[in-house]
């Protein structure tokens, strides 16, 4: 017992030493007053989006960008989401939607609509968005301005969280923490090696003529967490990525409920951990168990500087995400009780092939 209390402080003390790494080198998309006239493609694969994606289109509008098209597709939705669209498009004619194509064998739905969009666009730029999201002034102004000082191919960004329900405040902050607990977002691009890869699907950006030579959603056809490999084969082949923290500029509420979370976190958490069950539940055991196993022996002496790091890790993670700070400390047991949950489901999804998402199954190819 001893051993595992000692390996699971030393695996805290790692996690703290990268959250200050994250907190001091401050990965955040940097805003800039400087404006360009590239043609930006702004593309937004839909399925049964009726709730969310005009809020989106809407944001879009009133943008600051003047040089842009969106390209919406509709993934055989079975609510009104082309209908919507269609009539915003009438009244706009930067914006478009087309009908997706009947899903091939092999590929997964968000990847082959995505692949679709792709060939529709004729940017400069492809910026792909999901259809929950809003974008702030400046934002394709600072991605724009980040891609050619950086000599990018691949930026994405990991948006702000909007969370209005109890139980999107039990869950969402969860992203943020295994992120920037985890990985120092800079060797995303200071790093060639794709270990230290990250991304989020929910902004991506890539220069066009590097997605189009390298067909980038095609080459991850059939995997749940397609962002992270996609930014994984773009340093294999030794091009220049990064991935950064909104910084206020791209908002989403990905989930309304928390069933929603549950649902939707549970079908790719296991994915993102490599379909390695093991290196899950060890990851589990060493971030949740110890604290329970210290006060079971009743050795409570033994808190103080493990709760000290995870008060000061919470405080710096959630300050960096633009989350609530003291809601975050409050929620932190629960939080973590969702995360051991979340992770069992998933677990299970991965086991059964039960996975779902949109009406969908999952599938594991």
């Amino acid at each position: 017992m001893t051993v595992f209390i000692y390996a699971a402080l030393i695996f805290l003390v790692i996690r703290f030493s990268v959250t200050v790494f994250n907190f001091l080198s401050n990965p955040k998309l940097p805003r800039t007053v400087k404006h360009y006239d590239y043609k930006v493609s702004i593309l937004i694969p839909a399925r049964n989006e009726a709730e969310n994606i005009i809020g989106l289109l809407q944001s879009i509008k009133e943008q600051d960008y003047q040089n842009y098209e969106v390209l919406v597709l509709d993934d055989d939705s079975s609510d009104n989401t082309y209908n919507l669209v269609a009539s915003f498009c009438e009244e706009n004619d930067k914006f478009s939607i087309y009908h997706g194509e009947a899903l091939p064998k092999g590929w997964l739905g968000k990847n082959y609509a995505c692949h679709q969009l792709s060939k529709q666009a004729s940017g400069n730029y492809f910026l792909f968005l999901d259809a929950d999201e809003e974008i702030k002034k400046g934002f394709i102004n600072s991605l724009i301005f980040r891609m050619e000082n950086g000599g990018l191919s691949l930026l994405s960004v990991f948006t702000n969280q909007i969370m209005l329900s109890f139980g999107e405040k039990l869950t969402v902050p969860l992203m943020h923490f295994i992120l920037l607990n985890l990985l120092p977002l800079r060797l995303v691009r200071v790093s060639d090696n794709p270990a230290f890869s990250a991304a989020s699907g929910q902004c991506m950006f890539f220069k066009a003529s590097n997605y189009q030579d390298n067909n980038w959603h095609e080459s991850v056809k059939n995997k749940i967490v397609e962002d992270v490999e996609i930014m994984k084969l773009v340093k294999q082949k030794d091009f220049k990525a990064e991935a950064l923290l909104a910084n206020g500029l791209i908002y989403c509420r990905m989930y309304k409920n928390l069933s929603e979370c549950i649902n939707g976190f549970s079908k790719n958490l296991l994915a993102g951990f490599g379909n390695n069950i093991i290196i899950l539940l060890i990851y589990q055991l060493l971030v949740i168990a110890w604290p329970i196993v210290l006060i079971l022996n009743f050795d409570l002496s033994l808190l103080a500087l493990p709760l000290t790091l995870v008060i000061l890790s919470r405080l710096m993670i959630s300050f960096l995400s633009g989350q609530n700070v003291l809601l975050n400390l409050v929620l932190h047991p629960l939080q973590m009780l969702f995360y051991l949950l979340i992770s069992l489901i998933s677990i299970k999804k991965h086991l059964f092939k039960t996975g779902t998402w949109k009406g969908r199954l999952i599938k594991q190819i």
